[in-house]
Formats: structure tokens, C-alpha cells, sequence
């Protein structure tokens, strides 16, 4: 067998051969084991069920249908603007003016280096380091390089991964390019941040539709405008690469710019299975990922940038970036290629080797903008070697301080600031482009093929004069919940159903309440896991509940949303974390799932006909009202709403994709407040004027009621 050196060069030369690419290895990589497992609890084994067929299905429906040559454009142009979409650039920002400043320059074996910092909006900073030959005479051929994940700090000093990285700056620009090679974000001189909900608990980046892989894809584009402007460099011969996050950066960038003619992103995309089902989401921080709005796999990410010359770096052994899931990408992609013309422009650079730079895919690399930029070959020369220090690649002195690094994610995506509508009119077109608006840019996940709810009784109790009946039913496939209904024994309908959304919080309170008189089953329901702690019996929460229940003619009906009680998922910070994370990635959230399975619950209600006529009332605490809340909006029929200190904005959950670009809380207490009728306790009355002042207008003031809670009831 072939030493790994020689079998290395050999396999670069072929890829290079091979007009469909090469396949350099059998050896598949594998995801780290804890990754996969999320738990054993019944909740997380559905989880993961769910997660299987929701990704087997967004994998089916990516590129099924190919594009011919004549439908190429419009469908380019779609997903495109789908594309800047989920990467919180539509509309573009302002290309304002870049402000350059050239802060020092020096030679190194005939390689000039210049330190540059521009603003690729108005205090955004931009650090970077241009390399270029000592001697230009005519146009030469420009690279721009996106940095991954290669911190570079001394104390507390941050140099930029640019100085991580800087060995690629220097091949290039001593094989007749000029290369700039910019700092991300978040591991730039000046520090931002990548791990919102990976480390900082900042969810509310899913309702704003931020990610950070927005303004790393905008400042990639800001780049090339710089690098345009540059006498030296040929406009018309721009290409683009980058390594790990940069191999994701060079994706979104290539996919939405079409200045560049060639792109070679290294170990920087897989597909959804390897990121959801085998786990590789938790090993990526934020940047990686768009705000997956329309539901991609992302073999449609790379397909953007066909016809362009496209080489899909990997090596066979990355944890991160498994083989298998990358050569099922390959595959469609290439499909997409042939499909229209241009198969000889796409191929696949896969070697031996782990998450790491080896030298063949930097002689891949540099080969293949060699064919694609300037028409030629030449001699490779490995680059990986780093002889400069990074204090003489920094920019900056002293930092600006009027910088918006450090909190871009604050403004990159405009929170929306609706308007009062001028007449009933204006409000009804308002409400139904908002309606409009959630289904599709914030619930799209929800299922377009409504399963059966497939009712069945668990048991049916009674004792102290109470009947308690629990109902399995479907939500959607995989997903599997119960909804518990308590009544009086005695054979009267009741006048009106109060049907309680329950988080944890609620459940707890609901098995303390229902351990008085129905001991076994509401343990048995509760212990999902051999860890559990009960609370214990709340004999006067039981007593005050049933006097209500027989006095009132009222029945009550528990709702737990997929997640809570008997389908809790894994406890464990790190898991729920990287949980929401993978709903993100299938263009969901657990708080928009959960709308639908409380309206779920409730079209299982209307289909029992003895409560076919009875009112219904939503109730909820906290975030589990504003559910129920978003649930009345789309059910018809419902009676009234029963809010409990919900929070007042959606920065405070529930958190769903997008739904800050369109409308905050106040306005979707109007929408539901127009159809049913709305009770309110909260201690911040004033926050909710909007709905108010729209049922003035509308003449409909007394669909809402506020209670004002004093400081000790909050508490």
C-alpha cells in the first residue's frame, strides 16, 4: 500500500482529472456517540422518531424535481431571494460607503502585506490583511479568504483569525493572486458573538430570524466590493474559499453572489441528516446555520452556485462534517450541474484525514482556482506553514469605539415596530397579511397533511365524586400526547369547557392537585424517568377545584403539548439547548410546535359530540398562554381566552421563527381579541395598549378586560 504521502498527491492530481470529481475513500466518518443519544426518557425517544421522519422528508422533497436549462434562471432567482431571507438579508442592507483605511504594510520574500479595516455598514467593522506580489503589471486574479474558527489571542488581546489563517495569504500571492483574508465576528480584533443560543440562552435571535451566518455572508459580500475597487485586482476573476466556518461562509456567499466565478468551501456543509439524526449540530456553533425558514436540506444551498465553478472540499474522517453526509450532498448537487449543462464545473476534493487542513486539500484548493481563474497549472506548494506573527498582522491599535461588532446581533434584522391602523379596513387587510405572514414565515413548520388524531382512552377514574378520563391522540406523525379531562360524575354537559395549556411548571401543580383522589395513575403518568421528583399532595388546590367544577357547570380539560409532563425531554441544560437547536434546523421551534398541539388538542374537543355546542375558554400561564393565545388566531370557535402574567413581548418567549420581523405580542393579542373574548392579568397593563386602541377603533373595547396584579401577586 501507498504511503499516505504519495497516495495523498495522487488522489489530488485525479480530483483534478475528473470532471464528476473523486471519491478518495470507503472509510465513512462517524458523529462523536454523545451526540446522538438526547435520552431515554418516552419523550425523547419520540423526539428522536420525530426528528427521523421530518428530516427523511425534507431530504426527499430537496431537488426531487431538477431544473431544466430554460427554468434555471427563475428557479435560481427564487431560492436565492428564499436564501437571503433566511440569512436576515432581505431586504440588502445599504451598501454604504466601505471607508477603507490601509493602517501599515511590510514584505515579506517578496509578498507585500497590508493591514485594512473598512465597514461593511456604518460601524461594522472589517478587519482584514491584503496579500499581493511585490510586482503587479497587470490584473491579477483575486481570492478572498473567510476565516473559521482559528482564534488567535495573547492575553487579552484577540489578533484575528485572520493571523490564523495567513499562511493561504501568502501561497496565493506568490502564485500570482491578490488574496484578502478578513476576520469573522466573533474571532476578529474585535470580539462578537457566534454562540447566541448555543451558549448564551439568546433564543430570541429565532423570533428576530437573526443569525450571525447573515453577517458573515454580508461582510464576505462587502469584501468582494473592496476587493473590486482595487486597481490591481481583475473584477471579472474572483474566487472564493474558506475552511470549517469559513467553508460555511464561502457557501452562503458563493450561493448569493454571483461575482464569484469560483468557490472552493473546505469541510464547511453537510447535509440535515448528519447535523440532526446523528448529532453533529452540537459540535457548530450559530454561524453555521441559516434561520431555516422555507424547510432546506442544504444540497440546495450549494446548488446556488451552479453553473459556477464549484470544488466541495472534505476529508474522510471529520467529526463534524461526516463523509457520508457529504457525499450524499455531492450527489444531488452534481445532479443539479448535469441537469442544466455543467457538470464538468462541480467536483468533490475528499481525502484521508480528520477535522483538519490537510495538505491535499490545500494543493486541491490552489489547483483548482489555477484552472478556473487563470486557465493554467502550475508547480503546488503546501502552505501550511505559518512565519508570521501575529502582532504584525493586527489592525487596530486602539479599537473603535463606536463599534457595532459586539452587539450586531441588537440591529443586523429590524425588529418590526407596527402602526396603528387608520380604519377598520386598514385593520383587516393588517390582520390578514399578519395571519398570512405566521403561517408562512413562522409556523411553516406545522404539517401541510393533517394525520388523524387517532383518539383513544388511556382510563377513565373516578373518585370523590369526579371523573377523570385521559385521551391519547395524534398530533402529527410520531408525536403522540395526552389530554386529561375532569368533570363531575353527574350527567349533566357542561355550559362551558376550560381547557388548561400546561408548561412544567403547570404540570406539577396539575399532579399535585390530581394525586388526592387519583394516587397510582397520575404517578405512573409522572414518573417518566427513574429520576423524578413528585410534588406532594395539594388536598386545598383539589377541594377548591371540584367546588368550582360542580358549581359552575364547568368541565376542565388538560392540555400538555409535546415536551411537558409524561413527553418531558432530556432535563439536562446541554441537551434542551442543542434540542431547540435541531427544531431550528428543520425550520421549526418547540414553542411554535406546541401551538399546534394545543390546537390539536382542541379540534379533539369539537370532535366529541357531546361538547360539540359547549363554550370553550383557553387558559394559560406565562409563555403557555400566549400558546394558547396563538392557538385562538388560527382555531375558529373559541369562546374565550384566560391570560395569566403572560410576558409582554416575544424577546421573553414564546420563541418562533421570524415572528419579530412581523409583530410582537400586542398585536397578536389584537388579532385573537377581535374574535373572542379576552381576560388579562398582568402587572403591565401599558404594555398592551396597541390591542386596546385597535378595539377602540373597531368598537369592540369589551372583548378585553385587564386585571392589574400587584407586585405580591406577580410574585
Amino acid at each position: 500500500m501507498l504511503p499516505h504521502k504519495w497516495r495523498w498527491i495522487l488522489l489530488t492530481a485525479a480530483t483534478l482529472f475528473l470532471p464528476a470529481g473523486i471519491l478518495a475513500s470507503e472509510a465513512y466518518g462517524a458523529p462523536r456517540p454523545e451526540w446522538i443519544q438526547l435520552g431515554e426518557r418516552p419523550g425523547d425517544r419520540m423526539l428522536m422518531e420525530y426528528f427521523r421522519l421530518e428530516v427523511e422528508d425534507l431530504s426527499n422533497r430537496c431537488l426531487a424535481e431538477l431544473p431544466t436549462i430554460a427554468e434555471w434562471p427563475e428557479w435560481q432567482r427564487r431560492h436565492r431571494q428564499q436564501l437571503l431571507e433566511m440569512l436576515g438579508l432581505d431586504p440588502l442592507p445599504e451598501r454604504s460607503p466601505l471607508q477603507p483605511v490601509i493602517t501599515g504594510t511590510f514584505e515579506w520574500e517578496n509578498v507585500l502585506v497590508e493591514k485594512i479595516y473598512f465597514q461593511s455598514m456604518p460601524k461594522l467593522y472589517v478587519t482584514a490583511n491584503l496579500y499581493r506580489p511585490k510586482e503587479v503589471k497587470e490584473k491579477l486574479p483575486a481570492i478572498l479568504y473567510v476565516c473559521g474558527h482559528g482564534a488567535v489571542r495573547k492575553g487579552n488581546i484577540s489578533y484575528g483569525n485572520k493571523c490564523h489563517y495567513h499562511y493561504y495569504g501568502i501561497a496565493f500571492a506568490r502564485r500570482g493572486y491578490i488574496c484578502l483574508i478578513i476576520d469573522t465576528v466573533q474571532l476578529g480584533e474585535i470580539e462578537g458573538i457566534h454562540h447566541g443560543t448555543y451558549r448564551y440562552g439568546m433564543w430570541w435571535w429565532n423570533n428576530r430570524g437573526y443569525t450571525p451566518a447573515g453577517v458573515e455572508a454580508w461582510n464576505s459580500v462587502r469584501a468582494i466590493d473592496y476587493l473590486q475597487s482595487r486597481p490591481e485586482v481583475d473584477p471579472e476573476r474572483i474566487g472564493i474559499t474558506g475552511r470549517s466556518g469559513g467553508g460555511a461562509y464561502s457557501w452562503w456567499t458563493a450561493a448569493i453572489d454571483e461575482r464569484v466565478k469560483a468557490a472552493v468551501p473546505v469541510a464547511g456543509i453537510t447535509d440535515l441528516h448528519n447535523h440532526v439524526i446523528d448529532g453533529c449540530v452540537e459540535g457548530h456553533c450559530d454561524c453555521m446555520y441559516v434561520v431555516n425558514t422555507y424547510r432546506w436540506d442544504y444540497p440546495l444551498v450549494a446548488a446556488l452556485v451552479a453553473p459556477r465553478a464549484l470544488l466541495i472540499g472534505n476529508t474522510d474522517n471529520d467529526d463534524i462534517f461526516p463523509e457520508d453526509g457529504v457525499r450524499r450532498l455531492y450527489e444531488k448537487v452534481r445532479k443539479v450541474y448535469a441537469a442544466i449543462g455543467a457538470e464538468d464545473q462541480v467536483a468533490l476534493a475528499l481525502f484521508p484525514g480528520k477535522h483538519e487542513d490537510v495538505p491535499p486539500l490545500q494543493e486541491a484548493t490552489l489547483r483548482w482556482f489555477d484552472k478556473h481563474l487563470k486557465g493554467q497549472e502550475q508547480p503546488v506548494e503546501v502552505p501550511l506553514l505559518r512565519p508570521l506573527q501575529p502582532e504584525v498582522l493586527k489592525v487596530f491599535e486602539l479599537l473603535p469605539e463606536d463599534q457595532l461588532n459586539t452587539t450586531i446581533h441588537e440591529s443586523f434584522v429590524p425588529k418590526a415596530m407596527p402602526q396603528l391602523p387608520s380604519s377598520a379596513q386598514a385593520w383587516e387587510e393588517m390582520a390578514n397579511q399578519w395571519r398570512r405572514l405566521l403561517e408562512e414565515k413562522c409556523f411553516a413548520g406545522w404539517p401541510k397533511e393533517v394525520a388523524s388524531l387517532d383518539i383513544t382512552l388511556a382510563y377513565e377514574l373516578e373518585a370523590d365524586g369526579m371523573r377523570l378520563a385521559a385521551w391519547d391522540f395524534t398530533s402529527q406523525k410520531a408525536v403522540r400526547l395526552r389530554l386529561y379531562l375532569l368533570a363531575p360524575v353527574a350527567d349533566l354537559l357542561p355550559g362551558t369547557m376550560f381547557v388548561n395549556v400546561l408548561d412544567q411548571s403547570g404540570w406539577e401543580k396539575f399532579v399535585a392537585t390530581l394525586r388526592v383522589p387519583f394516587e397510582e395513575h397520575i404517578i405512573k403518568d409522572a414518573l417518566v424517568d427513574k429520576d423524578s421528583s413528585l410534588p406532594p399532595p395539594d388536598q386545598k388546590a383539589w377541594q377548591e377545584l371540584t367546588k368550582k367544577l360542580r358549581d359552575e357547570n364547568i368541565w376542565h380539560a388538560y392540555v400538555l403539548p409535546r415536551g411537558t409532563g409524561p413527553t418531558a425531554w432530556n432535563p439536562t441544560e446541554r441537551k434542551r439547548v442543542q434540542i431547540e437547536r435541531r427544531l431550528m434546523l428543520i425550520g421549526q421551534t418547540s414553542d411554535g410546535m406546541r401551538v399546534w398541539d394545543v390546537r390539536r388538542a382542541i379540534q379533539l374537543l369539537r370532535q366529541m359530540p357531546a361538547l360539540a355546542q359547549t363554550k370553550i375558554v383557553l387558559s394559560g400561564q406565562g409563555i403557555a398562554g400566549i400558546l394558547a393565545l396563538y392557538a385562538a388566531i388560527f382555531e375558529p370557535g373559541i369562546h374565550q381566552i384566560h391570560l395569566s402574567q403572560p410576558p409582554h413581548e416575544h424577546r421573553q418567549g414564546p420563541y418562533f421563527l421570524n415572528v419579530e420581523r412581523f409583530l410582537d405580542l400586542p398585536q397578536a393579542l389584537a388579532l385573537a381579541a377581535v374574535k373572542s373574548q379576552v381576560q388579562l392579568a398582568t402587572d403591565q397593563p401599558e404594555a398592551w395598549d396597541y390591542a386596546v386602541k385597535v378595539l377602540a377603533l373597531l368598537q369592540k373595547q369589551e372583548n378585553l378586560t385587564i386585571e392589574k396584579l400587584s407586585s405580591s401577586q406577580v410574585q
